[in-house]
């Protein structure tokens, strides 16, 4: 058994794919699904976290690439790990910056060896190996810490494809090797293949074979329409072992959540949130509302009739659009705080229906075609 984190399968649902377990690490017990909210500068933008330890979050995510370049890894590792920096008392679980070298950086040159990289924040050169990404994330010290790994653009050939999947296995051997906090870290693996089924089963089998604590699927949501993901993360997780963690990286949408727990999914992590959050946008139960719309002007009802979150509990649309209209930081807050518990608590009730054998009957009661109001 892995010493950095023990999971635990509960129940199956015999209809879908979709599981309930534990997943403990040394900081916190997280009961999946879970949905993790996205703190890339070591902060949930705008949300503090008393609020999320309210809700009853007990793992987030931050990313070591934006870390790594500002305050710097070392740093970090000076004021103890990312943990007491932060002063989060939860679990913490960090990218390994592959997507964001292949979605953020202004110039690139990739080989086997690894990526060199132009910062977007001052236009620095960085090259990042492998062991690199281990280095750093080591330092930072988070409780899952992830394999380099190549994320393919879309569309990409075959060829191009196969490619990126076999540095992205030579890679996670690396990681391997090179992890030198496996004690108290435990290192994902990510799984690539593009849109292309049989390197999807490749990549996963590879993976497998090394036996890492915790597998992610990659390369999704990266431009592909939603019928062509769901159907290549149904084919992969089929290849994933039943007595592992498995995260579905940056898919956040409710619908997408729901599709994702329904092929066997138990992690989920997503900027959406708060970044709709600070636009004025909030999630609703089959509808996604524009606070700034003159409509709400007058509208003393909550975000969503019934929500429990601290934003429905205690404030209006009229007021919550006077605050964002004002450009005041709490309206952006309160939308924020109101969108990351309704991810959360659908992932909640998701899994207590897993739990009483009525999943089927939950997916039926969402509304999730999604409408703009």
């Amino acid at each position: 058994m892995n010493k950095s984190i023990e999971y635990t399968l509960i129940k199956t649902c015999p209809v879908t794919k979709a599981r309930a377990g534990i997943l403990k690490t040394k900081h916190s017990t997280i009961e999946t699904p879970v949905f993790m909210p996205v703190g890339t500068q070591a902060t949930i933008k705008t949300v503090n976290h008393n609020d999320l330890y309210q809700m009853g979050i007990r793992i987030l995510l931050s990313n070591s690439y934006h870390l790594y370049l500002r305050p710097g890894h070392k740093l970090i590792e000076n004021a103890g790990g990312l943990h007491n920096f932060m002063n989060w008392n939860g679990s913490i679980l960090t990218d390994s910056g592959g997507f964001q070298v292949f979605s953020l950086s202004k110039l690139r040159k990739i080989s086997d060896k690894g990526v060199e990289f132009q910062s977007w924040h001052d236009g620095s050169y960085h090259f990042i190996t492998p062991a690199k990404s281990m280095e750093i994330q080591n330092s930072i010290g988070a409780d899952i810490i992830m394999a380099f790994d190549d994320c393919v653009q879309y569309p990409a050939t075959y060829e191009q494809t196969k490619k990126s999947l076999e540095r992205t296995t030579l890679w996670a051997k690396e990681c391997i090797e090179s992890h030198q906090r496996s004690d108290v870290q435990a290192l994902f693996g990510i799984v690539q293949g593009g849109m292309y089924h049989d390197l999807r089963e490749k990549s996963a089998k590879e993976l497998v074979d090394m036996d890492f604590p915790g597998y992610a699927v990659g390369g999704l949501s990266v431009g592909e329409g939603k019928e062509l993901m769901y159907e290549t993360l149904k084919y992969t997780t089929e290849f994933l072992p039943q007595n592992k963690p498995r995260y579905l990286m940056g898919v956040g949408t409710p619908e997408d959540l729901i599709e994702g727990i329904c092929s066997g999914i138990d992690m989920f992590d997503c900027v959406m949130p708060t970044r709709i959050g600070r636009h004025g946008t909030a999630f609703g139960n089959g509808w996604r509302i524009n606070i700034k719309n003159a409509a709400y002007k007058e509208d003393f009802t909550p975000i969503v009739e019934g929500c429990n979150c601290y934003t429905c509990q205690n404030f209006t649309k009229a007021y919550i659009r006077h605050l964002i209209k004002a450009n005041e930081t709490l309206g952006f807050t309160l939308v924020s705080i109101h969108n990351i518990y309704y991810l959360f608590n659908l992932m909640q009730d998701a899994r207590k229906a897993i739990l009483e054998d009525r999943f089927p009957e939950f997916l039926s009661s969402l509304n999730l075609d999604v409408k703009k109001k």
